[in-house]
Protein backbone atom coordinates (compact mmCIF):
# COMPACT_ATOMS: atom_id res chain seq x y z
CA UNK A 1 0.00 0.00 0.00
CA UNK A 2 1.03 3.53 -0.79
CA UNK A 3 -0.65 6.22 1.32
CA UNK A 4 -0.12 8.94 -1.79
CA UNK A 5 -2.55 6.79 -3.68
CA UNK A 6 -5.15 6.84 -0.93
CA UNK A 7 -8.10 9.62 -1.37
CA UNK A 8 -7.83 11.11 2.55
CA UNK A 9 -4.48 9.57 3.24
CA UNK A 10 -3.17 13.11 4.22
CA UNK A 11 -5.67 13.72 6.57
CA UNK A 12 -5.06 10.26 8.52
CA UNK A 13 -1.46 11.24 8.50
CA UNK A 14 -1.48 14.58 10.00
CA UNK A 15 -4.23 12.47 13.01
CA UNK A 16 -1.53 10.35 13.44
CA UNK A 17 0.83 13.23 13.74
CA UNK A 18 -1.03 15.41 15.97
CA UNK A 19 -1.71 12.22 18.05
CA UNK A 20 2.01 11.30 18.43
CA UNK A 21 2.98 14.93 19.04
CA UNK A 22 0.21 14.92 22.23
CA UNK A 23 1.60 11.34 23.31
CA UNK A 24 5.06 13.23 23.38
CA UNK A 25 4.15 15.98 25.27
CA UNK A 26 2.38 13.84 27.93
CA UNK A 27 4.94 11.75 28.20
CA UNK A 28 7.28 14.88 28.92
CA UNK A 29 5.39 15.78 31.10
CA UNK A 30 5.11 12.28 32.94
CA UNK A 31 8.88 11.91 32.91
CA UNK A 32 9.15 15.52 33.99
CA UNK A 33 6.88 14.92 37.19
CA UNK A 34 8.18 11.30 37.72
CA UNK A 35 11.33 11.52 37.48
CA UNK A 36 13.17 15.07 38.49
CA UNK A 37 16.34 16.60 37.99
CA UNK A 38 18.57 16.81 40.79
CA UNK A 39 17.68 19.94 41.87
CA UNK A 40 13.98 19.03 41.66
CA UNK A 41 14.91 15.72 44.08
CA UNK A 42 16.27 17.54 46.75
CA UNK A 43 13.10 20.13 47.91
CA UNK A 44 11.14 16.93 48.87
CA UNK A 45 14.32 15.92 51.47
CA UNK A 46 14.51 19.63 52.46
CA UNK A 47 11.15 19.69 53.52
CA UNK A 48 11.63 16.72 55.13
CA UNK A 49 14.38 17.77 57.26
CA UNK A 50 16.81 15.24 55.41
CA UNK A 51 20.48 16.89 54.47
CA UNK A 52 21.33 17.06 51.24
CA UNK A 53 25.21 15.71 50.23
CA UNK A 54 25.25 15.72 46.47
CA UNK A 55 28.60 16.02 46.68
CA UNK A 56 29.54 12.78 49.19
CA UNK A 57 32.38 10.84 48.71
CA UNK A 58 32.16 7.48 47.77
CA UNK A 59 32.77 4.97 50.35
CA UNK A 60 34.04 2.06 48.27
CA UNK A 61 36.17 2.27 45.22
CA UNK A 62 36.29 -0.65 43.46
CA UNK A 63 37.42 -3.97 44.88
CA UNK A 64 40.82 -5.23 46.45
CA UNK A 65 43.43 -7.38 44.48
CA UNK A 66 44.69 -9.92 46.31
CA UNK A 67 47.69 -10.98 44.55
CA UNK A 68 50.17 -9.52 46.56
CA UNK A 69 48.84 -10.94 49.88
CA UNK A 70 49.46 -14.52 48.09
CA UNK A 71 52.71 -13.64 46.84
CA UNK A 72 53.46 -12.63 50.48
CA UNK A 73 51.34 -14.87 52.64
CA UNK A 74 51.18 -18.02 50.55
CA UNK A 75 54.83 -19.36 50.71
CA UNK A 76 53.79 -19.52 54.93
CA UNK A 77 51.01 -21.83 54.43
CA UNK A 78 51.42 -25.58 54.28
CA UNK A 79 49.32 -28.40 53.37
CA UNK A 80 49.02 -30.94 56.46
CA UNK A 81 48.22 -34.72 55.77
CA UNK A 82 47.83 -37.48 58.74
CA UNK A 83 47.97 -41.08 58.20
CA UNK A 84 46.75 -43.85 60.52
CA UNK A 85 48.72 -47.61 61.12
CA UNK A 86 46.72 -50.61 59.53
CA UNK A 87 45.34 -52.83 62.39
CA UNK A 88 43.52 -56.10 61.91
CA UNK A 89 40.39 -54.73 62.42
CA UNK A 90 40.70 -51.85 60.10
CA UNK A 91 38.35 -50.30 57.64
CA UNK A 92 39.98 -50.28 55.16
CA UNK A 93 39.66 -46.40 54.09
CA UNK A 94 41.12 -44.50 51.77
CA UNK A 95 41.93 -40.98 51.93
CA UNK A 96 38.25 -40.00 50.38
CA UNK A 97 36.85 -42.31 53.36
CA UNK A 98 39.58 -40.09 55.96
CA UNK A 99 37.98 -36.65 54.40
CA UNK A 100 34.80 -37.50 55.11
CA UNK A 101 35.40 -38.74 58.47
CA UNK A 102 36.79 -35.24 59.46
CA UNK A 103 33.32 -33.91 57.96
CA UNK A 104 31.47 -35.90 60.17
CA UNK A 105 33.42 -35.66 63.12
CA UNK A 106 33.88 -31.63 62.88
CA UNK A 107 30.75 -30.42 61.77
CA UNK A 108 28.32 -33.08 62.89
CA UNK A 109 30.04 -33.86 66.00
CA UNK A 110 29.45 -37.96 65.19
CA UNK A 111 31.89 -40.34 63.80
CA UNK A 112 31.37 -42.13 60.12
CA UNK A 113 29.27 -44.74 60.39
CA UNK A 114 31.16 -47.78 58.83
CA UNK A 115 31.76 -51.70 59.37
CA UNK A 116 35.29 -52.85 60.32
CA UNK A 117 37.24 -54.84 57.64
CA UNK A 118 40.09 -56.83 58.00
CA UNK A 119 43.50 -55.61 56.05
CA UNK A 120 43.47 -55.89 52.45
CA UNK A 121 45.98 -57.24 50.11
CA UNK A 122 48.59 -54.22 49.63
CA UNK A 123 47.48 -52.36 52.78
CA UNK A 124 48.97 -55.15 55.70
CA UNK A 125 49.11 -54.28 59.18
CA UNK A 126 51.39 -51.87 60.21
CA UNK A 127 51.61 -49.94 57.24
CA UNK A 128 50.34 -46.62 57.12
CA UNK A 129 47.16 -45.26 54.82
CA UNK A 130 45.77 -41.78 54.55
CA UNK A 131 43.73 -40.77 57.07
CA UNK A 132 43.04 -36.86 56.56
CA UNK A 133 44.35 -33.71 55.10
CA UNK A 134 44.14 -30.14 56.80
CA UNK A 135 45.82 -26.80 56.64
CA UNK A 136 48.31 -24.56 58.62
CA UNK A 137 50.76 -22.04 58.89
CA UNK A 138 54.68 -21.60 59.47
CA UNK A 139 54.77 -19.66 63.23
CA UNK A 140 58.65 -19.12 63.02
CA UNK A 141 61.34 -19.79 60.63
CA UNK A 142 62.77 -22.49 62.94
CA UNK A 143 59.97 -25.16 61.78
CA UNK A 144 56.99 -24.62 64.78
CA UNK A 145 53.53 -24.84 62.82
CA UNK A 146 50.14 -23.80 63.83
CA UNK A 147 47.14 -25.88 62.87
CA UNK A 148 43.48 -27.13 64.31
CA UNK A 149 43.87 -29.84 67.29
CA UNK A 150 41.29 -31.76 65.12
CA UNK A 151 43.65 -31.90 62.02
CA UNK A 152 45.99 -34.01 64.27
CA UNK A 153 43.53 -35.60 66.70
CA UNK A 154 44.23 -39.57 66.31
CA UNK A 155 46.74 -39.72 64.10
CA UNK A 156 49.95 -41.74 64.08
CA UNK A 157 51.71 -39.69 61.47
CA UNK A 158 51.33 -36.15 60.49
CA UNK A 159 53.81 -35.01 57.38
CA UNK A 160 53.79 -31.12 56.29
CA UNK A 161 54.42 -30.23 53.15
CA UNK A 162 55.29 -26.94 52.00
CA UNK A 163 55.05 -24.70 48.97
CA UNK A 164 58.55 -25.18 47.83
CA UNK A 165 57.31 -29.00 47.28
CA UNK A 166 59.66 -30.42 50.34
CA UNK A 167 57.75 -32.51 52.92
CA UNK A 168 58.58 -33.31 56.66
CA UNK A 169 57.46 -35.75 59.16
CA UNK A 170 55.95 -33.40 62.10
CA UNK A 171 55.99 -34.05 65.81
CA UNK A 172 52.95 -32.88 67.55
CA UNK A 173 54.78 -30.11 70.19
CA UNK A 174 50.96 -29.99 71.79
CA UNK A 175 46.96 -30.28 70.99
CA UNK A 176 44.08 -28.44 72.76
CA UNK A 177 40.88 -29.60 71.84
CA UNK A 178 39.07 -27.05 74.04
CA UNK A 179 40.18 -24.11 71.46
CA UNK A 180 41.02 -26.41 68.80
CA UNK A 181 44.60 -25.47 68.80
CA UNK A 182 48.01 -27.63 67.68
CA UNK A 183 51.62 -26.79 67.35
CA UNK A 184 53.66 -28.81 65.52
CA UNK A 185 56.96 -28.90 64.82
CA UNK A 186 59.59 -30.20 61.15
CA UNK A 187 63.27 -29.88 61.57
CA UNK A 188 63.95 -27.40 59.09
CA UNK A 189 65.18 -23.70 59.50
CA UNK A 190 64.94 -20.22 57.23
CA UNK A 191 61.46 -21.41 57.14
CA UNK A 192 59.14 -18.12 55.52
CA UNK A 193 56.76 -17.16 59.12
CA UNK A 194 53.68 -15.56 58.73
CA UNK A 195 53.40 -11.85 60.05
CA UNK A 196 50.52 -12.28 63.30
CA UNK A 197 48.08 -9.27 62.90
CA UNK A 198 46.21 -7.64 65.82
CA UNK A 199 42.41 -8.70 65.93
CA UNK A 200 41.18 -5.48 67.69
CA UNK A 201 41.93 -3.73 64.46
CA UNK A 202 39.82 -5.78 62.59
CA UNK A 203 36.72 -4.28 62.07
CA UNK A 204 33.07 -6.19 60.25
CA UNK A 205 32.76 -5.55 56.20
CA UNK A 206 37.02 -5.58 56.67
CA UNK A 207 38.14 -7.67 53.29
CA UNK A 208 40.07 -10.80 54.37
CA UNK A 209 41.35 -13.76 52.67
CA UNK A 210 42.02 -17.63 53.35
CA UNK A 211 44.51 -20.10 51.85
CA UNK A 212 44.21 -23.82 52.28
CA UNK A 213 43.72 -26.83 50.97
CA UNK A 214 39.91 -27.77 51.05
CA UNK A 215 39.23 -31.26 49.66
CA UNK A 216 42.79 -31.79 49.01
CA UNK A 217 42.90 -29.32 46.71
CA UNK A 218 46.32 -27.49 47.92
CA UNK A 219 47.18 -23.32 47.77
CA UNK A 220 43.64 -23.04 47.31
CA UNK A 221 42.71 -19.13 47.65
CA UNK A 222 39.74 -17.58 48.91
CA UNK A 223 38.16 -14.07 50.00
CA UNK A 224 35.21 -12.08 51.72
CA UNK A 225 34.75 -9.95 54.62
CA UNK A 226 34.33 -10.04 58.40
CA UNK A 227 30.53 -10.83 58.93
CA UNK A 228 31.18 -10.52 62.93
CA UNK A 229 33.50 -10.71 65.51
CA UNK A 230 33.41 -12.34 69.01
CA UNK A 231 30.38 -14.89 67.65
CA UNK A 232 29.77 -16.69 71.11
CA UNK A 233 28.89 -20.46 69.84
CA UNK A 234 28.92 -21.43 73.67
CA UNK A 235 32.69 -22.68 73.73
CA UNK A 236 35.80 -21.26 75.41
CA UNK A 237 36.59 -18.68 72.76
CA UNK A 238 34.68 -15.91 70.61
CA UNK A 239 35.32 -16.47 66.74
CA UNK A 240 35.53 -14.11 64.11
CA UNK A 241 32.70 -14.63 61.08
CA UNK A 242 33.66 -14.06 57.82
CA UNK A 243 31.55 -15.13 54.62
CA UNK A 244 35.36 -16.53 53.12
CA UNK A 245 34.84 -19.61 51.63
CA UNK A 246 35.51 -22.45 54.15
CA UNK A 247 35.94 -26.22 53.66
CA UNK A 248 36.60 -29.29 54.88
CA UNK A 249 40.65 -29.47 54.48
CA UNK A 250 40.73 -25.58 55.03
CA UNK A 251 40.69 -26.63 58.64
CA UNK A 252 43.93 -24.67 60.36
CA UNK A 253 44.82 -22.74 57.91
CA UNK A 254 45.06 -18.98 58.07
CA UNK A 255 42.69 -16.08 57.70
CA UNK A 256 44.57 -13.24 56.17
CA UNK A 257 43.65 -9.43 56.66
CA UNK A 258 44.52 -6.56 53.68
CA UNK A 259 48.16 -6.04 55.85
CA UNK A 260 49.29 -9.50 54.64
CA UNK A 261 48.88 -10.63 58.94
CA UNK A 262 47.09 -13.73 60.21
CA UNK A 263 44.11 -12.64 62.35
CA UNK A 264 42.69 -16.10 62.66
CA UNK A 265 42.58 -19.88 62.52
CA UNK A 266 39.97 -21.11 59.84
CA UNK A 267 38.26 -23.84 62.11
CA UNK A 268 34.53 -24.37 61.86
CA UNK A 269 31.40 -23.89 59.23
CA UNK A 270 28.05 -23.54 59.86
CA UNK A 271 26.52 -25.73 56.87
CA UNK A 272 23.02 -28.35 56.30
CA UNK A 273 24.38 -29.73 53.45
CA UNK A 274 28.34 -30.11 54.27
CA UNK A 275 29.73 -27.71 51.79
CA UNK A 276 30.26 -23.49 52.26
CA UNK A 277 26.88 -21.82 52.82
CA UNK A 278 28.44 -18.22 53.70
CA UNK A 279 29.54 -18.82 57.12
CA UNK A 280 32.84 -19.70 58.49
CA UNK A 281 34.17 -19.30 61.80
CA UNK A 282 37.75 -18.32 62.70
CA UNK A 283 39.97 -18.53 65.88
CA UNK A 284 41.28 -14.77 67.05
CA UNK A 285 44.81 -15.13 66.36
CA UNK A 286 45.55 -13.71 69.55
CA UNK A 287 43.43 -16.75 71.78
CA UNK A 288 45.19 -19.24 69.85
CA UNK A 289 48.81 -17.57 70.41
CA UNK A 290 48.14 -17.40 73.61
CA UNK A 291 47.38 -21.39 73.65
CA UNK A 292 50.54 -21.94 71.85
CA UNK A 293 52.90 -20.17 73.86
CA UNK A 294 51.72 -22.87 76.89
CA UNK A 295 51.42 -25.86 74.28
CA UNK A 296 55.47 -24.89 73.05
CA UNK A 297 56.65 -24.26 76.87
CA UNK A 298 54.83 -27.26 78.54
CA UNK A 299 53.00 -29.16 75.65
CA UNK A 300 49.68 -28.79 77.45
CA UNK A 301 47.36 -25.53 78.45
CA UNK A 302 46.56 -24.98 82.36
CA UNK A 303 43.26 -23.59 83.01
CA UNK A 304 41.48 -22.06 86.17
CA UNK A 305 38.37 -23.57 87.78
CA UNK A 306 36.22 -22.27 90.79
CA UNK A 307 34.02 -25.02 90.70
CA UNK A 308 30.66 -23.96 90.01
CA UNK A 309 27.61 -25.17 87.72
CA UNK A 310 25.94 -22.31 86.29
CA UNK A 311 23.38 -21.42 83.90
CA UNK A 312 21.95 -18.04 82.30
CA UNK A 313 20.34 -15.77 84.39
CA UNK A 314 16.97 -14.55 82.43
CA UNK A 315 14.58 -11.82 81.79
CA UNK A 316 11.83 -13.16 83.84
CA UNK A 317 14.45 -14.10 86.94
CA UNK A 318 16.15 -10.26 86.72
CA UNK A 319 13.24 -8.57 86.95
CA UNK A 320 11.66 -11.30 89.72
CA UNK A 321 14.42 -10.92 92.26
CA UNK A 322 15.12 -7.23 91.25
CA UNK A 323 18.51 -7.64 89.32
CA UNK A 324 17.57 -5.42 87.51
CA UNK A 325 18.69 -6.77 83.85
CA UNK A 326 19.17 -10.33 82.45
CA UNK A 327 23.01 -10.49 83.03
CA UNK A 328 25.93 -12.65 85.62
CA UNK A 329 25.46 -16.22 85.86
CA UNK A 330 23.05 -17.91 87.66
CA UNK A 331 25.17 -20.67 90.54
CA UNK A 332 23.06 -23.65 90.34
CA UNK A 333 25.14 -25.60 92.40
CA UNK A 334 28.11 -25.58 94.22
CA UNK A 335 31.25 -28.51 94.14
CA UNK A 336 31.81 -29.54 98.20
CA UNK A 337 35.44 -28.64 98.80
CA UNK A 338 36.25 -26.58 95.45
CA UNK A 339 37.26 -23.04 95.96
CA UNK A 340 33.44 -21.35 95.47
CA UNK A 341 32.46 -23.99 98.20
CA UNK A 342 35.19 -22.33 100.47
CA UNK A 343 34.34 -18.76 99.35
CA UNK A 344 30.89 -19.31 100.46
CA UNK A 345 29.23 -19.44 96.95
CA UNK A 346 25.53 -21.03 97.68
CA UNK A 347 23.53 -22.38 95.06
CA UNK A 348 21.25 -19.18 93.74
CA UNK A 349 23.59 -17.27 93.78
CA UNK A 350 24.44 -14.74 91.07
CA UNK A 351 28.04 -13.58 90.11
CA UNK A 352 27.87 -10.55 88.44
CA UNK A 353 31.62 -9.96 88.56
CA UNK A 354 34.84 -11.60 88.87
CA UNK A 355 38.16 -10.16 89.13
CA UNK A 356 36.33 -6.54 88.43
CA UNK A 357 35.44 -8.00 85.24
CA UNK A 358 31.85 -7.71 84.58
CA UNK A 359 29.88 -11.23 84.11
CA UNK A 360 27.25 -10.01 80.92
CA UNK A 361 26.32 -13.66 79.86
CA UNK A 362 26.94 -16.87 81.35
CA UNK A 363 29.20 -18.22 79.28
CA UNK A 364 31.41 -15.47 80.20
CA UNK A 365 32.34 -17.17 83.56
CA UNK A 366 34.07 -20.06 82.52
CA UNK A 367 36.10 -17.77 80.10
CA UNK A 368 37.49 -15.74 82.69
CA UNK A 369 38.26 -18.10 85.29
CA UNK A 370 39.79 -20.48 82.59
CA UNK A 371 42.23 -17.71 81.48
CA UNK A 372 43.46 -17.01 85.32
CA UNK A 373 46.56 -18.55 86.76
CA UNK A 374 45.59 -20.68 89.30
CA UNK A 375 46.61 -20.08 92.80
CA UNK A 376 45.41 -16.27 91.93
CA UNK A 377 43.66 -14.80 95.07
CA UNK A 378 41.01 -12.70 93.50
CA UNK A 379 37.41 -11.01 94.18
CA UNK A 380 33.85 -12.59 93.07
CA UNK A 381 30.81 -10.05 92.97
CA UNK A 382 27.28 -11.66 93.73
CA UNK A 383 23.74 -11.33 93.82
CA UNK A 384 22.01 -12.45 96.75
CA UNK A 385 18.60 -11.97 97.92
CA UNK A 386 18.32 -8.43 96.66
CA UNK A 387 21.79 -7.29 97.19
CA UNK A 388 25.35 -7.57 96.17
CA UNK A 389 28.05 -9.12 98.06
CA UNK A 390 31.89 -9.13 97.35
CA UNK A 391 33.72 -13.09 97.97
CA UNK A 392 37.05 -13.47 98.27
CA UNK A 393 38.19 -16.98 96.12
CA UNK A 394 41.18 -18.68 95.09
CA UNK A 395 41.41 -20.35 91.62
CA UNK A 396 42.04 -23.54 91.61
CA UNK A 397 43.54 -25.76 88.47
CA UNK A 398 41.36 -27.63 86.25
CA UNK A 399 42.71 -31.17 85.85
CA UNK A 400 42.54 -32.24 82.31
CA UNK A 401 39.56 -35.14 82.86
CA UNK A 402 37.64 -32.03 84.25
CA UNK A 403 35.43 -30.12 82.38
CA UNK A 404 33.55 -26.54 83.78
CA UNK A 405 29.62 -27.54 83.61
CA UNK A 406 28.11 -23.96 82.05
CA UNK A 407 25.02 -26.01 81.32
CA UNK A 408 21.90 -24.18 80.14
CA UNK A 409 19.07 -25.27 81.11
CA UNK A 410 15.55 -24.20 79.97
CA UNK A 411 13.57 -21.76 82.25
CA UNK A 412 10.93 -23.90 84.25
CA UNK A 413 7.69 -24.21 83.12
CA UNK A 414 5.72 -21.27 84.18
CA UNK A 415 1.63 -20.78 85.06
CA UNK A 416 -0.67 -19.81 87.65
CA UNK A 417 -3.60 -18.46 90.05
CA UNK A 418 -2.60 -19.90 93.33
CA UNK A 419 0.44 -21.34 94.53
CA UNK A 420 -0.88 -25.01 94.97
CA UNK A 421 1.76 -26.36 97.36
CA UNK A 422 1.80 -28.49 100.06
CA UNK A 423 5.09 -28.39 102.29
CA UNK A 424 7.18 -29.81 105.21
CA UNK A 425 9.82 -28.86 107.96
CA UNK A 426 13.44 -30.39 107.09
CA UNK A 427 14.69 -32.81 109.40
CA UNK A 428 17.77 -32.65 111.06
CA UNK A 429 19.02 -35.54 109.17
CA UNK A 430 17.81 -34.00 106.00
CA UNK A 431 19.56 -30.64 106.23
CA UNK A 432 22.75 -32.48 107.24
CA UNK A 433 22.59 -34.93 104.10
CA UNK A 434 21.73 -31.55 101.75
CA UNK A 435 24.39 -29.63 103.67
CA UNK A 436 21.48 -26.73 104.25
CA UNK A 437 20.23 -24.83 107.60
CA UNK A 438 16.86 -24.09 106.46
CA UNK A 439 14.52 -24.61 103.45
CA UNK A 440 10.71 -27.02 103.18
CA UNK A 441 10.40 -29.64 101.40
CA UNK A 442 7.77 -29.96 99.02
CA UNK A 443 5.54 -33.18 99.50
CA UNK A 444 3.45 -32.11 96.63
CA UNK A 445 3.03 -29.68 93.72
CA UNK A 446 -0.84 -28.99 92.37
CA UNK A 447 -2.26 -26.32 89.93
CA UNK A 448 0.17 -23.34 89.27
CA UNK A 449 3.05 -24.89 91.18
CA UNK A 450 3.38 -28.05 89.24
CA UNK A 451 2.60 -26.21 85.95
CA UNK A 452 5.89 -24.23 87.06
CA UNK A 453 7.95 -27.36 87.63
CA UNK A 454 8.00 -27.81 91.02
CA UNK A 455 7.47 -31.21 92.37
CA UNK A 456 7.75 -33.78 95.32
CA UNK A 457 10.91 -33.48 96.58
CA UNK A 458 12.37 -30.72 95.71
CA UNK A 459 13.42 -27.94 98.60
CA UNK A 460 12.39 -24.68 98.51
CA UNK A 461 15.52 -22.18 99.45
CA UNK A 462 14.14 -18.45 99.25
CA UNK A 463 10.76 -16.69 98.09
CA UNK A 464 11.23 -13.04 96.97
CA UNK A 465 14.92 -13.01 97.75
CA UNK A 466 14.35 -14.19 101.29
CA UNK A 467 15.61 -17.29 102.57
CA UNK A 468 13.82 -19.84 104.29
CA UNK A 469 13.83 -21.41 107.58
CA UNK A 470 10.68 -23.28 107.85
CA UNK A 471 7.25 -23.49 106.86
CA UNK A 472 6.43 -21.70 109.62
CA UNK A 473 8.35 -18.30 108.04
CA UNK A 474 7.12 -19.68 104.33
CA UNK A 475 3.35 -19.50 105.29
CA UNK A 476 4.13 -16.01 106.79
CA UNK A 477 5.73 -14.41 104.06
CA UNK A 478 3.24 -15.31 101.70
CA UNK A 479 0.75 -13.41 103.16
CA UNK A 480 2.47 -10.39 102.72
CA UNK A 481 3.22 -10.94 99.36
CA UNK A 482 0.72 -9.64 96.29
CA UNK A 483 -0.48 -12.78 94.93
CA UNK A 484 -1.66 -11.05 92.07
CA UNK A 485 1.63 -10.68 90.48
CA UNK A 486 4.74 -13.31 89.68
CA UNK A 487 6.92 -15.08 92.55
CA UNK A 488 10.28 -15.76 92.37
CA UNK A 489 11.15 -18.90 94.21
CA UNK A 490 14.56 -20.49 94.37
CA UNK A 491 14.40 -24.77 94.00
CA UNK A 492 16.76 -27.30 94.79
CA UNK A 493 17.12 -30.43 93.17
CA UNK A 494 19.20 -32.69 93.87
CA UNK A 495 22.68 -31.06 93.42
CA UNK A 496 21.18 -28.21 91.44
CA UNK A 497 19.42 -24.77 92.29
CA UNK A 498 16.98 -22.67 89.80
CA UNK A 499 14.76 -19.67 90.22
CA UNK A 500 11.43 -20.56 89.47
CA UNK A 501 8.75 -17.92 88.75
CA UNK A 502 5.42 -18.56 89.20
CA UNK A 503 2.74 -16.67 87.26
CA UNK A 504 -0.59 -16.84 89.41
CA UNK A 505 -2.42 -15.34 86.13
CA UNK A 506 -0.66 -16.69 83.36
CA UNK A 507 -2.39 -18.66 81.19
Amino acid sequence: MTFSSQPGTPSVIRRTLVVGAVVSAVGLVLSSSLFPHASQAQQPAAALGIPAAPNAPTLVKGLPDFTELVDRVGPSVVSIRTTQRVTDSDDGSDEADAQMREFFRRFFGTPLPSQPKRAQPGNQPGEERPRGVGSGFILSGDGYVMTNAHVVDGADEVYVHLTDKREFKAKVVGADKRTDVAVLKIEAKGLPAVTVGDVGRLKVGEWVMAIGTPFGLENTVTAGIVSAKARDTGEEIRFIQSDVAVNPGNSGGPLINMRGEVVGINSQILSRSGGFMGISLSIPIDDAVKVAEQLRSGGKVIRGRIGVSIAPVTKEVAESIGLGKPAGALVQGVEAGTPADKAGLEAGDIITKFNGQTIEKAQDLPRLVAGTKPGTRTTLQVFRRGAYKDLSITVAELDAAQQPKAESQAPAKLAADSLGLSLADLTAAQKRDLRLNGGVMVEAATGPAARAGLRQGDVILAVANVQVADTRQFEGMLAKVDKTRPLSVLVRRGEWAQYVVIRPQAR
